[in-house]
């Protein structure tokens, strides 16, 4: 199969040009201006941009939590995330505390094939670490899982305390792979949720007011510490606000190898969202919790100056009607996590390039580029040039949306609301094309499940 997307404005996160894309079976062939070769498909991407597809290295499918399972499976999910320009993900397979981390990406191995429509790799959640096991995390690099998350919050069940931690970093270092943080002092919050709740407190609010961002700062600086000590690179997910900002760009300052990602809701949502009617506040129980507003300006900053280097999701979603409602009586219970694997790359291109912070090439080195290059898949995936895979999507600039659940063209996620619903962008992926093939088109999915390969990636390749 064969593909020419003639006379677009090419854009990478180095590159903005006019020229004609030739795809020859899954890769890039030819890149030139009035390239005269045929094809089996031409597209007319004049007037359109042509971006990498988007890497999204933060999502959850299929994930056990709190009770139940998150709502998209690898089936669902990729579907939505192509459907948004997001062409590669990477998800979280899960050790359960006490067995083998081996054991767990097999059984991620097994609620992927034959269903994701994109392609995909795992970094690997570490529950325990004893000395005896430590050989896994060999085994995992070598299988091209070369990352790893640990959590600093949900004591008893995800959280390590420091000894597993610094155990697992000696061992990440020497084997030049990257350790992901969830950091917050979980030890604390937890105490902080058990004053809320003797006190009555009990609505979803309170999930934001007993994580404090002091909280989430302190578990930046002590994972960062002992990072350095153990000498490995780390990268902290989902920052949320300048407190935990100020921690990572210290560390960056005195050229700590730290590196970290926010996310949309974090830009462009705020701590009033809990005080909505009906428990509605619910629908944005995420951890960390959404912020006071005046910290997005310093987030846009930290991606501008390129102290936070990625934008992913977070893509955790929990139904409004029967998951969310857990929590109903006491916010705790609530499923931790909120759709938005679909609408990631309109939202960053609107309040990104449209909104006059952030250059073109910029979105793309934020929303596919850097994490590419961070975790293993560069330059196979996040640019377009030759020989790379033709993951690739003809984007709008101009065309305009209004992301609601009701909105079939922005809303593909299985579940009963949208994170943004209501929230006009302007930017919108067209045509969607994974190694080669169309998969989106129209807002028709011409994907196919089992269409995703498992990505094996290479090992950490230091700072850029």
């Amino acid at each position: 199969m064969s593909l020419l997307i003639r006379d677009g404005r090419i854009v990478t996160a180095v590159d903005d040009y006019r020229a004609d894309v030739f795809v020859e079976d899954e890769t890039v062939s030819l890149i030139g201006r009035g390239l005269d070769v045929e094809a089996d498909r031409t597209i007319d991407a004049a007037g359109r941009l042509v971006i990498p597809g988007g890497v999204d290295p933060h999502t959850h499918m299929d994930m056990p939590f709190g009770g139940t399972t998150s709502a998209d499976d690898f089936e669902t999910g990729t579907r939505a995330a192509a459907f948004g320009g997001t062409t590669t993900i990477v998800d979280f397979a899960i050790q359960t505390k006490g067995q083998s981390t081996l054991q767990g990406l097999e059984t991620w191995h097994e609620k992927a094939a034959g269903k994701a429509g994109i392609d995909y790799g795992f970094h690997m959640i570490v529950t325990d670490m004893e000395d005896d096991r430590l050989w896994e995390m060999r085994r995992l690099a070598d299988e091209g899982v070369t990352s790893y998350k640990m959590f600093m919050a949900y004591p008893g069940v995800l959280y390590v305390d420091d000894g597993t931690l610094f155990r697992a970093m000696r061992k990440a270092g020497e084997d030049g792979t990257l350790v992901c943080m969830h950091a917050e002092n979980g030890i604390v919050i937890d105490e902080i949720v058990k004053l809320a709740l003797a006190e009555g407190n009990t609505s979803p609010k309170y999930h934001a007011l007993t994580r404090p961002t002091r909280m989430e700062a302190e578990g930046v600086h002590r994972s960062i510490a002992i990072a350095e000590v153990a000498g490995v690179p780390v990268y902290i997910v989902h920052l949320s606000c300048a407190d935990a900002l100020e921690q990572v760009t210290l560390a960056r300052n005195r050229g700590a190898q730290v590196f970290a990602e926010t996310c949309p809701q974090y830009l462009f949502l705020d701590l009033s969202h809990y005080d909505r009617e009906d428990f509605e506040g619910a629908k944005y129980v995420m951890t960390p919790p959404l912020r006071e507003k005046w910290n997005q300006d310093h987030l846009w900053r930290g991606l501008g100056f390129g102290d936070l280097q990625s934008i992913s999701t977070d893509h955790c979603p929990f139904c409004f009607k029967d998951q969310k409602v857990l929590g109903m009586d006491d916010f705790s219970k609530i499923p931790n996590g909120a759709p938005g694997v679909e609408n990631r790359l309109s939202l960053v291109y609107n309040g990104g390039v449209a909104g006059g912070r952030l250059s073109v090439n910029k979105f793309v080195e934020l929303t596919s580029t850097a994490a590419a290059r961070l975790f293993g898949l560069f330059p196979k995936k996040g640019t377009i040039a030759v020989g790379s895979d033709a993951d690739i999507v003809v984007f709008n600039p101009e065309r305009r949306e209004v992301i609601s659940a009701n909105n079939p063209h922005t809303h593909h996620m299985r579940v009963d609301y949208n994170t943004y619903e209501g929230t006009e962008v302007q930017g919108v992926a067209e045509i969607v094309v994974s190694r080669g093939r169309v998969v989106v088109e129209d807002n028709i999915w011409h994907g196919r499940s089992g269409g995703g390969n498992f990505i094996r990636r290479a090992s950490f390749s230091g700072p850029f």
